[in-house]
């Protein structure tokens, strides 16, 4: 059996205490057996944020919440890390050498950045099982990826802002110009068409690769919403991490309007930009997390993509604010197209 960095010598101690409690080195083997079986049960979960880390109310707390839930239903022993903003491939590769040298046997890569770095690392860690969030183009045998059809969930909060909205013209607010983000926007925009032909759509990003800043700077996430405010939009989609949290500033000193994304936002939001919220299109990287633990600890972890849609329950909508619940019987339809194949909606510009 081959073993990973620094695990090498820790397995041979243990068949080493093993030979010896066989040949009568220790009077209390049953107690050493069973500190054995213990450890054995207990899963090592390193979990490698993607920037703006635990806290970030959006995209990583959902990922924390999935581990959160695993942390209370199995036994785990578990390391967190986070990104930093200005890192770059050869930092996320030490992040998750770190963890598998450190003896943490399952790790959760947060996000699609990681996928250079896990293509490098994987083969070195054969005995490591990694789940990388929001990319398919790591295969290898110990890897299993998590995919969404993130713009199925924008196409329904793209109908809800068209419907909403007083003005005739909404926008959306992406953290970074990469293929991920404009799948979002192009979800948004078609839902909003859909919902209400000749709604005027404005878009703008925070960075550009390979800037991945606008993941993780709140205050150019207010900059870049006041501008779309200013030229005319009630309601903005955020799709931008921890940047959001600029964006609904911006709504709330605007007397406007604003949609979250990945994790229902409402629920985290400063008490002060709540009122303007009106409700978060969700993805399920809490279950993909979730369920990644359990298959580790059922032992029947599979590498290879798996993609989450409407169809599958991997993503979705919420409606927070009591004015706009008025849309939901219009936005289930939608969403019941959608399922149905009826209505096919794009994933890129």
């Amino acid at each position: 059996m081959r073993y990973p960095r620094g695990m090498k010598f820790a397995a041979m101690a243990a068949v080493l205490a093993m030979a010896l409690t066989a040949c009568g080195g220790s009077d209390d083997g049953d107690s050493a057996s069973s500190d054995s079986s213990a450890s054995a049960q207990t899963l090592k979960i390193g979990l490698a944020y993607d920037i703006g880390g635990r806290g970030d109310k959006s995209f990583n707390d959902a990922a924390a919440a999935g581990f959160d839930k695993a942390a209370k239903e199995f036994k785990l022993e578990n390391k967190e890390l986070a990104a930093k903003a200005d890192e770059v491939d050869a930092d996320k590769e030490a992040r998750l050498k770190e963890l598998a040298d450190a003896g943490y046997n399952s790790i959760v890569a947060v996000g699609f950045a990681y996928a250079n770095a896990l293509k490098t690392v994987a083969p070195d860690y054969p005995d490591v099982k990694f789940q990388i969030i929001d990319d398919s183009s790591v295969t290898a045998d110990n890897v299993s990826s998590y995919t969404f059809k993130e713009n199925e969930a924008a196409y329904l909060v793209g109908a809800l802002a068209a419907l909403g909205s007083k003005t005739g013209t909404v926008g959306f607010v992406g953290g970074v110009n990469n293929p991920l983000i404009q799948k979002f926007e192009a979800g948004f925009k078609a839902g909003a068409t859909a919902a209400k032909p000749g709604i005027k759509v404005l878009s703008t990003y925070i960075s550009q690769p390979p800037d991945f800043s606008g993941f993780a700077a709140p205050d150019k996430g207010k900059v870049a919403a006041t501008g779309l405010y200013e030229r005319g939009a009630d309601v903005i989609y955020a799709a931008a991490g921890l940047s959001n949290n600029g964006v609904f500033e911006a709504a709330a000193a605007g007397k406007k309007w604003a949609i979250g994304t990945d994790s229902d936002q409402f629920q985290s939001a400063d008490a002060a930009v709540k009122p303007y919220i009106i409700g978060s299109a969700l993805k399920g990287v809490d279950t993909a997390v979730y369920d990644f633990i359990k298959s580790v600890e059922d032992d029947k972890f599979k590498s290879g993509n798996t993609v989450l849609g409407l169809k599958e329950n991997g993503v979705g909508y919420v409606i927070n604010n009591e004015q706009f619940k008025t849309y939901a019987t219009q936005i289930d339809k939608f969403k019941a197209d959608i399922i149905a194949g009826t209505i096919t909606v794009p994933d890129k510009l």
